[in-house]
């Protein structure tokens, strides 16, 4: 999602013991650790923030994106916010862990557009150094898997400026449909773009899946 629905302000951080996510049945308590072949994605945590930095916040990753924070405390603070979020329900985030290392270097996030996910919205981001190498699409299936077979959401849907060759591709390669331009809808630098809306709904999943079985472990 292009719009995070974060804004950075100076809220008091969660304690770094805190941080670190348990598995627990109810997603709203904690969220669970998605297994893929060459990806974890799992909550993110306070320790994060510095290698979140390094990746996120370059011009090339964040030029399609809201602007993310632009110092270590102001991830830690967007951290510690998600852990709320999630708490109260409203919206979950997984980091990205590829295999062999212990840090995030980029996030799927899904927040809520009508009450209980019925219908939601969800958008990503990876260091460009792990671009190319598939981590997307086995992120992004493990994401789906679990948003409409655990969270229940009906409805999925994705925004990418229509500049952004690289994520709209990506969202049609793992089977997003195109179903609008939504004009001057993303402020940038000052400049309003227009995006493409994407969607998938729950009975798309059930057709891929079909052919695809499901990559939650």
């Amino acid at each position: 999602m292009e719009k995070m629905p974060y804004r950075d302000q100076q809220l008091r951080t969660v304690p770094r013991s805190a941080a670190v996510a348990t598995f627990d049945t109810d997603w709203r308590r904690s969220l669970p650790v998605l297994e893929g072949h060459a990806i974890t994605l799992r909550e993110l945590r306070i320790s994060d923030a510095p290698t979140l930095l390094s990746m996120l916040a370059t011009d090339e990753v964040a030029r399609f994106i809201s602007p993310p924070p632009t110092t270590v405390e102001g991830f830690e603070r967007f951290i510690a916010w998600t852990h709320r979020e999630r708490e109260a329900g409203r919206y979950l985030c997984f980091g990205v862990v590829p295999e062999g290392m212990d840090a995030a270097v980029g996030l799927f996030q899904v927040r809520q557009s009508e009450p209980d996910f019925a219908s939601a919205e969800w958008g990503f981001a990876v260091g460009s150094a792990f671009w190319g190498n598939g981590f997307f699409v086995e992120g992004a299936n493990l994401v789906l898997d679990f948003v409409f077979d655990v969270v229940g959401v009906h409805r999925l849907e994705a925004r990418a400026a229509v500049q952004n060759g690289r994520g709209n591709g990506a969202l049609r390669k793992i089977g997003a449909l195109q179903e609008g331009i939504l004009r001057r809808s993303f402020l940038r630098d000052g400049e309003y773009l227009d995006q493409v809306l994407w969607a998938i709904v729950d009975t798309d999943r059930l057709r891929q899946r079909a052919v695809s079985p499901p990559s939650v472990h």
